[in-house]
């Protein structure tokens, strides 16, 4: 157990150590290599990489030279990612046969391996991770630390001002001070409904009953999402550090995190943070001294995405089913054991401490009037520049999918982006200029969500991701009540029977209307916005669905039923790349004669109008 004495000491002496890290200015002959072991990077032989490094480190007795694990760098596409600082040098794409090289010639000669870095989206070369692109128009804050320390150290967290906000909060403010400073800032709940965090702290505090609760929600199911996940596992204290904040300000001495168990990595390290923190005594009993107590547990959820949906989340911490109960009462009055209880998700969470430390005006000063601060998307889908990304509320989407993603690849034109996940809606063309806010997205059918962004580019059949989104629902739904356990199953078979060109028009209506009458009626939050894919897609693409049901035609060939590939001659340069990528023969011809496709081997795979870079197929 540490005094607060000897926290702020290691504060000081360790930030000492670290200044290279952030000032790239530093007049210091140490390096050191930042590889990043986010989940994308792990799953690349990053761990080799960094294992590789301190084994030839070691053989070459090289001194003043470290090797750092960190939490993602955000740019997923470049990765495995190694930085070097106080360089900044930025090398992407790195193999564990690379770090001979690196360190040969970056550490030993002092020269750069030109082959390992990066492309900007003007495809020039870069060095330094401040020149890319992809983060000139980032703020981060809820990702400050990530990519910056090493996650699974507690020294490395306190040297970058970790538990500083917590020291403020005990020694400085009353529990209404610091529900006042979280209010003021104007920070919203980002796990989709966006409510005021402040308001919702202050139910909790005022609510009869005791022992009183604080949970995290970690429990991110949507599909392409990993905002959460990347938090937890680049920057865990943060959100340990927010949890204590949020204990005492609602007057709580428990808390729980219910962090689903296809995280492993995030898990272990959320694992560590809370056992480090009670190491030190800054997670148990009378905190510092001040007779404030407060622990920390992990729960695991078992993957389903209804778990997401608070009270469901509640059910499964107390050891039943996950489905949701009816509210009111809200969690704020009656949560966990009946007793009140605050529930947050893992962003929200993560801009706590700034906001103590900054101040409410700092934080409020960023975003719009309505939405303040940033919000963390993980962008996916065909764009170039996959990854995590933070930006201030108010940027478009079109800076964030062009300016910051790179645009769309493979010379393919941008068709639409979908927000929110499954609970989300489809944006077109025309509104890519579109804020993002609360209720600039809602205005267009859309919503926040958690921060899932999937771009598509004209090749994507937006009945056919209608599909998939209800059906991903369908598979999910806990089935506690008639509209989201039948009425979107009915929904499914209509959406089957108008992909399969089984369709009349009679059922376009009745699609309608049961997904209008869904959304007024299903329990929880996951039957309610069901639908929002299906009334987006109708409203922005309602010509495709036409198309499948008076034509029995699907213009991207994506509904293989209705499929009819072919070679345009006109648009064809014989190259034959289609040819030599289909998987089942199904191209025939040559270069001199022209290729046609052979419809009786065909399986309708697509693959040849994706590799095709002239549209031709």
């Amino acid at each position: 157990m540490k005094s607060l004495e000897e926290i702020n000491m290691i504060r000081e002496q360790k930030r000492k150590e670290l200044d290279l890290r952030v000032n790239l200015q530093a007049n210091t002959h140490e390096k050191h290599i930042l590889v990043c072991r986010g989940t994308g990077c792990t799953s690349s032989k990053s761990p080799q990489i960094i294992e590789n490094f301190r084994k030839i480190i070691d053989e070459k007795h090289i001194e003043n030279v470290k090797v750092i694990q960190t939490g993602c760098f955000g740019l997923c596409a470049k990765g495995p990612i190694v930085i070097i600082r106080p360089e900044d040098v930025f090398y992407a794409h790195v193999k564990p046969e690379d770090c001979e090289e690196i360190i040969n010639t970056h550490i030993i000669e002092g020269k750069t391996v030109d082959r390992l870095l990066c492309k900007n989206i003007d495809n020039s070369i870069v060095q330094r991770l401040d020149e890319l692109n992809f983060y000139k128009k980032q703020k981060r804050i809820a990702l400050k630390n990530c990519g910056i320390i090493d996650p699974e150290s507690i020294d490395e967290y306190i040297a970058f001002d970790g538990y500083k906000a917590l020291e403020k909060v005990l020694f400085q403010m009353t529990p209404d001070q610091v529900i006042e400073e979280v209010t003021n800032s104007g920070l919203r709940g980002r796990g989709g409904a966006g409510f005021p965090t402040g308001k919702k702290w202050a139910f909790t505090k005022m609510a009869q009953g005791d022992p009183k609760y604080v949970v995290c929600n970690a429990d991110e199911g949507d599909p392409g999402a990993f905002m959460d996940r990347s938090i937890l596992e680049g920057d865990p204290h943060c959100v340990v550090e927010a949890m204590m904040i949020a204990g005492y300000s609602v007057g709580a001495d428990k808390g729980y995190i219910y962090v689903r168990a296809e995280y492993p990595i995030a898990v272990h390290r959320f694992q560590t943070a809370i056992d480090q923190a009670r190491e030190y005594g800054i997670l148990g009993e009378n905190i510092f001294g001040t007779g404030f107590n407060f622990d920390l547990e992990i729960r695991l959820g078992a993957g389903a995405f209804v778990c997401g949906e608070e009270t469901a989340l509640l059910e499964s911490i107390e050891g039943k089913s996950g489905r949701p109960r009816l509210k009111p009462p809200f969690p704020a009055n009656s949560g966990l054991w009946g007793k009140p209880t605050l529930i947050n998700n893992v962003e929200t969470y993560a801009n706590i401490t700034k906001i103590i430390l900054n101040g409410a005006e700092w934080y409020s000063s960023i975003g719009t009037g309505t939405s303040k601060g940033t919000k963390v998307f993980a962008l996916g889908g065909n764009v170039v520049n996959t990854g995590l990304v933070e930006v201030p509320m108010g940027t478009t989407l079109r800076e964030i999918i062009f300016d910051i993603g790179g645009g769309i690849p493979n010379g393919r034109e941008f068709k639409s982006a979908q927000t929110g996940g499954p609970s989300g809606g489809c944006i077109p063309v025309e509104h890519l200029d579109t804020p993002i806010d609360y209720e600039s997205l809602a205005q267009i059918g859309s919503m926040m969500g958690s921060g899932g962004l999937i771009v598509m580019d004209d090749t994507k059949c937006m009945v056919n991701l209608a599909k998939f989104y209800l059906g991903f629902t369908v598979d999910e739904s806990c089935g506690k009540c008639t509209p989201c356990r039948i009425g979107t199953k009915r929904m499914l078979e209509l959406l089957e029977k108008i992909c399969d060109g089984e369709a009349e028009l009679e059922d376009l209506e009745k699609l309608e209307e049961l997904a209008i009458n869904i959304r007024k009626t299903a329990v929880c939050g996951l039957g309610q916005t069901a639908p929002n894919p299906v009334l987006s897609t109708l409203k922005y693409y309602r010509d495709e669905y036409l198309d499948h049901i008076k034509h029995k035609k699907c213009k991207t060939n994506e509904c293989k039923k209705l499929a009819k590939m072919e070679i345009n001659s006109e648009k064809c340069k014989r190259c034959g790349l289609c040819a030599r990528n289909c998987p089942v023969g199904a191209i025939v011809g040559n270069r001199e004669e022209g290729y046609k496709i052979d419809e009786t081997k065909c399986i309708k795979c697509g693959l040849c109008a994706s590799k095709c870079n002239f549209k031709a197929i």
